[in-house]
């Protein structure tokens, strides 16, 4: 019997599904970070091992992999030439390296038409209408991630500094992450010096808990997330009647906030992004093999 396998991997974790030519999923596995951007050899490794598990917990042995096809949607694929470094030294049959962002949006609409928008720690957007596929963002938190939890985060500090020189107002939110700092701004600048952007999205709940108090920073800053993340929206400017997916982990405080532009076309996705890997492995390898 022949097996594809979908692989998404980011800088966290890589889970891994196997699935017969039908798409089926018969056996999951999960290893630690893929980050092919920053350590290339270590990204295979856990590629490797969480294939592996998949096809342990089907009851196989690794011996199969070199027979088996797969989609890896990898975090950094769309950067440079590291999706075809890590296609050219993965152990697959064949092996087809794509952007986590399109395995998230097959998974959340499907093969048709539909846009996504990824809002977590960073933001990134993609959509498709007909053979046309558009990416907008993931080009990380330094020079992009517009309305990202990381964003969040560092316009709060950013008010927080501002608000302890006077420039503008301070308010319950700001006195209270200073506090966080034993009120000594250099403790929040020497924060800044370290600080990777899961730790500045750390923050966001914070502000979104402030928002429900009123808090004037706090709703300055979302309502500046919320533009960002339209902007991109009608960037893409998804077709009316097709499916608008929000996802990641700020998706349920940010859908309620769009505009009624975006509200009749959001919908729940169908799949999460390992579903879409393992979809597009089926479609892509399963018709060459069946």
């Amino acid at each position: 019997m022949a097996f594809v396998i979908g692989i998404d991997g980011g800088g966290t974790s890589c889970r891994a599904a196997l699935a017969g030519l039908d798409g089926k999923v018969i056996g999951r596995g999960a290893s630690g970070s893929a980050n092919i951007r920053t350590d290339l050899s270590g990204a295979r490794a856990s590629i490797v091992k969480a294939a592996e598990l998949a096809l342990a917990d089907a009851g196989l042995g690794p011996e199969l992999l070199p027979q088996t096809s797969g989609v890896l949607g990898l975090a950094g694929a769309n950067v440079g030439t590291y999706a075809q470094q890590v296609e050219a030294i993965l152990p697959f049959a064949a092996s087809r390296v794509v952007t986590d962002a399109l395995i998230a949006l097959e998974g959340a609409v499907g093969s048709g038409d539909g846009a996504i928008a990824i809002l977590g720690t960073g933001t990134a957007y993609m959509s498709r209408k007909g053979t046309e596929v558009r990416s907008i963002g993931g080009w990380g938190f330094i020079i992009g991630d517009q309305g990202s939890g990381a964003r969040i985060g560092r316009d709060l500090l950013e008010e927080t500094l501002l608000a302890h020189d006077g420039v503008v107002a301070a308010t319950p939110l700001t006195d209270a992450v200073l506090a966080i700092y034993r009120n000594d701004p250099r403790d929040v600048v020497e924060f800044t010096t370290s600080a990777k952007p899961g730790d500045y999205g750390g923050f966001a709940p914070m502000v979104f808990d402030h928002v429900g108090k009123g808090d004037e920073t706090a709703l300055r800053i979302i309502e500046r997330a919320r533009q960002a993340i339209e902007a991109s929206l009608a960037a893409l400017d998804p077709a009316p009647g097709t499916p608008l997916c929000l996802l990641g982990g700020m998706a349920q405080l940010f859908a309620p906030r769009l505009s009624k532009r975006y509200q009749p076309l959001l919908r729940p996705p169908l799949h999460d992004a390992l579903g879409g890997a393992v979809s597009m492995a089926a479609r892509l390898f399963g018709e060459r093999q069946s």
